[in-house]
């Protein structure tokens, strides 16, 4: 099963481009897929995240806000799959 990573962004935002620098080199450690949204192009989620990005999703549960380091974004995605398996037993 594929992690989704969804990540609410918007433009000319440097904490946004140090997420997605470290999106990227987690990348070479963990398979997931990314979903990029700039919350300018809609008003409810400029609203809700206002300043308040960028905001990483993990499956659709808030993970991370404003930084987060590859290292810490692969360690969460590779303890992701222990913690179901835990669940499912």
């Amino acid at each position: 099963m594929t992690v989704r990573l969804t990540l609410y962004t918007r433009r000319d935002c440097c904490l946004c481009d140090e997420m997605k620098a470290a999106i990227r080199d987690a990348a070479a450690h963990c398979d997931f897929s990314l979903d990029e949204i700039d919350v300018d192009g809609s008003d409810d989620l400029r609203e809700r995240y206002g300043d308040q990005v960028p905001v990483l999703l993990i499956d659709g549960y808030k993970a991370f806000k404003y930084r987060v380091t590859s290292k810490a974004l692969t360690r969460r995605l590779q303890k992701r799959p222990s913690l179901l398996n835990r669940f499912l037993r």
